[in-house]
Protein backbone atom coordinates (compact mmCIF):
# COMPACT_ATOMS: atom_id res chain seq x y z
CA UNK A 1 0.00 0.00 0.00
CA UNK A 2 1.17 3.71 -0.77
CA UNK A 3 1.08 4.44 2.44
CA UNK A 4 3.00 2.09 4.42
CA UNK A 5 5.91 2.08 1.94
CA UNK A 6 5.86 6.40 1.32
CA UNK A 7 5.79 6.43 5.33
CA UNK A 8 9.24 3.62 4.77
CA UNK A 9 10.66 5.73 2.68
CA UNK A 10 10.13 8.99 4.39
CA UNK A 11 12.40 6.84 7.48
CA UNK A 12 14.70 5.85 5.26
CA UNK A 13 15.78 9.76 4.88
CA UNK A 14 16.34 9.63 8.97
CA UNK A 15 14.43 8.82 12.13
CA UNK A 16 10.88 10.43 12.46
CA UNK A 17 8.28 10.39 15.19
CA UNK A 18 4.60 9.89 14.48
CA UNK A 19 3.72 13.75 14.43
CA UNK A 20 6.73 14.22 12.13
CA UNK A 21 6.03 11.48 10.14
CA UNK A 22 2.51 12.86 9.03
CA UNK A 23 4.04 16.32 8.86
CA UNK A 24 6.55 14.80 6.37
CA UNK A 25 3.78 12.81 4.44
CA UNK A 26 1.63 16.02 4.02
CA UNK A 27 4.66 18.21 2.68
CA UNK A 28 5.16 15.59 -0.15
CA UNK A 29 1.43 15.26 -0.86
CA UNK A 30 0.04 18.66 -0.08
CA UNK A 31 -2.20 17.14 2.03
CA UNK A 32 -4.25 15.80 -0.64
CA UNK A 33 -4.64 12.07 1.07
CA UNK A 34 -4.37 13.41 5.00
CA UNK A 35 -3.35 10.88 7.22
CA UNK A 36 -4.72 11.10 11.07
CA UNK A 37 -2.08 9.87 13.81
CA UNK A 38 -4.06 6.62 14.65
CA UNK A 39 -3.15 5.58 11.29
CA UNK A 40 0.70 6.53 11.01
CA UNK A 41 0.79 4.33 14.45
CA UNK A 42 -1.47 1.40 13.10
CA UNK A 43 0.94 1.23 10.16
CA UNK A 44 4.52 1.89 12.17
CA UNK A 45 3.43 -1.24 14.36
CA UNK A 46 2.55 -3.23 11.42
CA UNK A 47 5.98 -2.10 10.33
CA UNK A 48 7.73 -3.09 13.16
CA UNK A 49 5.86 -6.23 13.57
CA UNK A 50 7.29 -7.55 9.91
CA UNK A 51 10.64 -6.13 11.53
CA UNK A 52 11.47 -3.24 9.08
CA UNK A 53 11.06 -0.41 11.58
CA UNK A 54 12.71 -0.34 15.05
CA UNK A 55 12.21 2.20 18.61
CA UNK A 56 14.70 4.14 19.14
CA UNK A 57 15.77 7.40 20.99
CA UNK A 58 12.79 9.15 23.15
CA UNK A 59 13.61 12.72 23.48
CA UNK A 60 12.84 15.28 26.11
CA UNK A 61 9.42 15.97 24.91
CA UNK A 62 8.73 11.70 24.87
CA UNK A 63 8.62 11.72 21.08
CA UNK A 64 9.57 8.28 20.61
CA UNK A 65 11.68 8.15 17.37
CA UNK A 66 11.10 5.40 14.62
CA UNK A 67 14.36 4.15 12.57
CA UNK A 68 13.97 1.75 9.89
CA UNK A 69 16.20 -1.57 9.00
CA UNK A 70 17.92 -2.71 6.85
CA UNK A 71 14.89 -4.75 5.94
CA UNK A 72 13.18 -2.00 5.74
CA UNK A 73 15.78 0.12 3.40
CA UNK A 74 15.52 -3.22 0.80
CA UNK A 75 11.75 -2.65 0.60
CA UNK A 76 12.15 0.56 0.23
CA UNK A 77 14.12 0.15 -2.55
CA UNK A 78 12.54 -2.56 -4.40
CA UNK A 79 9.07 -0.60 -4.06
CA UNK A 80 10.35 2.75 -5.99
CA UNK A 81 12.44 0.28 -8.32
CA UNK A 82 9.03 -1.33 -9.27
CA UNK A 83 6.45 -0.37 -11.48
CA UNK A 84 2.55 0.18 -9.66
CA UNK A 85 0.26 -2.55 -10.73
CA UNK A 86 -3.44 -1.52 -10.57
CA UNK A 87 -5.78 -4.39 -9.89
CA UNK A 88 -7.72 -5.48 -13.28
CA UNK A 89 -11.39 -5.69 -13.28
CA UNK A 90 -11.47 -2.99 -10.53
CA UNK A 91 -15.61 -1.91 -10.39
CA UNK A 92 -15.70 1.64 -11.93
CA UNK A 93 -19.11 3.08 -10.09
CA UNK A 94 -19.44 5.75 -12.97
CA UNK A 95 -19.36 2.92 -15.94
CA UNK A 96 -21.43 0.71 -13.91
CA UNK A 97 -24.35 3.39 -13.23
CA UNK A 98 -24.46 4.42 -16.75
CA UNK A 99 -24.46 0.77 -18.69
CA UNK A 100 -27.41 -0.26 -15.76
CA UNK A 101 -29.32 2.61 -16.41
CA UNK A 102 -28.68 2.49 -20.58
CA UNK A 103 -30.66 -0.67 -20.54
CA UNK A 104 -33.42 0.12 -17.83
CA UNK A 105 -36.86 0.68 -19.50
CA UNK A 106 -37.99 4.49 -19.45
CA UNK A 107 -35.16 6.12 -17.87
CA UNK A 108 -33.94 9.33 -19.48
CA UNK A 109 -30.18 8.15 -19.90
CA UNK A 110 -29.15 11.21 -21.05
CA UNK A 111 -30.31 13.60 -18.05
CA UNK A 112 -28.41 11.02 -16.16
CA UNK A 113 -25.54 11.52 -18.27
CA UNK A 114 -25.80 15.25 -18.25
CA UNK A 115 -26.20 14.88 -14.30
CA UNK A 116 -22.76 13.43 -14.23
CA UNK A 117 -20.94 15.71 -16.78
CA UNK A 118 -22.38 19.04 -14.75
CA UNK A 119 -20.50 17.08 -11.59
CA UNK A 120 -17.34 16.23 -13.21
CA UNK A 121 -16.97 19.66 -15.00
CA UNK A 122 -17.18 21.06 -11.54
CA UNK A 123 -14.75 19.45 -10.08
CA UNK A 124 -12.41 19.50 -12.92
CA UNK A 125 -12.78 23.63 -12.26
CA UNK A 126 -12.21 23.14 -8.62
CA UNK A 127 -8.73 20.79 -9.37
CA UNK A 128 -7.45 23.83 -11.75
CA UNK A 129 -8.07 26.31 -9.58
CA UNK A 130 -6.63 24.81 -6.78
CA UNK A 131 -3.54 24.11 -8.94
CA UNK A 132 -2.38 27.76 -9.48
CA UNK A 133 -3.69 28.71 -5.96
CA UNK A 134 -0.02 27.71 -4.22
CA UNK A 135 2.78 29.55 -3.78
CA UNK A 136 6.49 29.02 -5.13
CA UNK A 137 5.68 27.10 -8.34
CA UNK A 138 9.72 26.06 -8.41
CA UNK A 139 9.52 25.08 -4.61
CA UNK A 140 10.03 21.28 -3.53
CA UNK A 141 6.90 21.14 -1.84
CA UNK A 142 4.60 23.07 -4.53
CA UNK A 143 6.66 20.76 -7.10
CA UNK A 144 5.68 17.35 -5.16
CA UNK A 145 1.67 18.87 -4.45
CA UNK A 146 1.09 19.99 -8.12
CA UNK A 147 2.28 16.31 -9.15
CA UNK A 148 -0.71 15.23 -7.29
CA UNK A 149 -2.91 17.70 -8.32
CA UNK A 150 -2.00 17.11 -12.52
CA UNK A 151 -2.88 13.47 -11.14
CA UNK A 152 -6.50 14.14 -10.09
CA UNK A 153 -6.87 16.45 -13.21
CA UNK A 154 -5.69 13.64 -15.68
CA UNK A 155 -8.41 11.53 -14.12
CA UNK A 156 -11.19 13.87 -13.94
CA UNK A 157 -10.43 14.94 -17.79
CA UNK A 158 -10.29 11.41 -18.52
CA UNK A 159 -14.03 10.82 -16.93
CA UNK A 160 -15.60 13.56 -18.90
CA UNK A 161 -13.91 12.14 -22.10
CA UNK A 162 -15.59 8.78 -21.15
CA UNK A 163 -19.13 10.60 -20.65
CA UNK A 164 -18.79 11.94 -23.97
CA UNK A 165 -18.04 8.81 -25.55
CA UNK A 166 -20.81 7.37 -23.91
CA UNK A 167 -23.20 10.11 -24.80
CA UNK A 168 -21.86 9.53 -28.50
CA UNK A 169 -22.74 5.72 -28.55
CA UNK A 170 -25.57 5.73 -26.95
CA UNK A 171 -26.86 8.30 -29.24
CA UNK A 172 -26.59 6.00 -32.15
CA UNK A 173 -29.08 3.37 -30.83
CA UNK A 174 -32.71 4.39 -30.29
CA UNK A 175 -33.41 4.16 -26.52
CA UNK A 176 -36.27 1.38 -27.00
CA UNK A 177 -33.12 -0.90 -28.57
CA UNK A 178 -31.54 -0.81 -25.58
CA UNK A 179 -34.20 -1.28 -22.62
CA UNK A 180 -34.10 -4.57 -21.29
CA UNK A 181 -36.90 -6.75 -19.61
CA UNK A 182 -36.23 -8.65 -17.12
CA UNK A 183 -35.60 -12.42 -18.20
CA UNK A 184 -37.74 -14.66 -18.29
CA UNK A 185 -35.12 -17.34 -17.76
CA UNK A 186 -34.31 -19.20 -14.33
CA UNK A 187 -30.89 -19.13 -13.75
CA UNK A 188 -29.10 -22.28 -12.69
CA UNK A 189 -27.38 -22.41 -9.49
CA UNK A 190 -23.48 -21.86 -9.25
CA UNK A 191 -20.89 -20.18 -11.40
CA UNK A 192 -22.73 -19.00 -14.94
CA UNK A 193 -20.92 -21.35 -17.83
CA UNK A 194 -17.97 -19.01 -19.64
CA UNK A 195 -19.15 -17.64 -22.80
CA UNK A 196 -16.56 -18.36 -25.88
CA UNK A 197 -15.95 -14.59 -25.76
CA UNK A 198 -14.97 -14.70 -22.09
CA UNK A 199 -12.50 -17.75 -22.59
CA UNK A 200 -10.82 -15.51 -25.45
CA UNK A 201 -10.42 -12.60 -23.14
CA UNK A 202 -9.10 -14.79 -19.75
CA UNK A 203 -7.58 -17.82 -22.13
CA UNK A 204 -4.52 -18.63 -24.22
CA UNK A 205 -5.98 -17.24 -27.31
CA UNK A 206 -6.33 -13.52 -26.03
CA UNK A 207 -3.07 -12.40 -27.94
CA UNK A 208 -3.81 -13.68 -31.10
CA UNK A 209 -7.28 -12.05 -31.12
CA UNK A 210 -6.34 -8.61 -29.69
CA UNK A 211 -3.86 -9.12 -32.34
CA UNK A 212 -6.16 -8.97 -35.20
CA UNK A 213 -8.76 -6.66 -33.36
CA UNK A 214 -7.08 -3.31 -35.24
CA UNK A 215 -7.62 -5.30 -39.19
CA UNK A 216 -11.09 -5.94 -38.15
CA UNK A 217 -11.87 -2.62 -37.24
CA UNK A 218 -10.15 -1.55 -41.08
Amino acid sequence: MSVRQSLLAILDQGPCYGYQLRAEFDRRTGSTWPLNVGQIYNTLDRLERDGLVTKGEVDEQGHVYWQITDAGSAEVAAWLASPVERPVGTRDELAIKLAVAATLPGVDVAAVIQTQRTASLAQLQQLNRAKYAGGDPDGPEELAWSLVIDSMIFAAEAEVRFIDHTEQRLARHPQHAMALSLSHEKPKRGRPAKTDATATVVGQTAPATIATAPAARA
